[in-house]
């Protein structure tokens, strides 16, 4: 009878310490990955809910909703706001020429152009309105800071 040899199934000392050392590193990568993913889930929920402001507020001037727009304009502006001369006005056309975009000191700015017409003249204007937007970190909402668009003839 001859003796079989004995196979042992754990690795060899020298793989163990190299082993460790991907686990250890292995390790720290997703430390280092959540902590950086969760500056960028807050940066995409930022830009995520500008998205939605301003698809909100472009429907509601759109269709001529002024109340529901002057909702947008941001509370310490929203008391100065005269919204008799927007009875006055119909909205014809609102297409986005430069789209928001979120500087790092949290504003955004969108440029769009307005097409109207002032019912008692029934004229066709247009105008090039520059939105200023500010986002609030307390609210997690933006706020229009430039206003309602400034109708002409008013």
């Amino acid at each position: 009878m001859t003796k079989r040899p004995i196979i042992r199934k754990t690795a060899p000392p020298a793989r163990r310490p190299i082993l460790a050392r991907v686990l250890i590193l292995l390790i720290l990568l997703l430390i280092a990955g959540m902590t950086t993913g969760c500056g960028r889930v807050k940066e995409d929920a930022k830009r995520i809910a500008l998205e939605n402001t301003l698809s909100s507020y472009r429907q509601a001037i759109r269709w001529g909703y002024f109340p529901a727009a002057a909702g947008f304009v941001s509370p310490e502006q929203r008391t100065d706001l005269d919204m008799e001369h927007l009875n006055n006005v119909q909205i014809t056309g609102y297409e986005v020429v430069q789209p928001g975009v979120i500087s790092p000191d949290d504003t955004a700015v969108q440029l769009v152009q307005i097409a109207y017409v002032l019912k008692d003249r029934q004229r066709l204007e247009q105008i090039a309105d520059r939105q200023h937007w500010r986002y609030d970190p307390i609210s997690g909402a933006w706020w229009l800071e430039s206003g309602l668009p400034s109708f002409g003839d008013e």
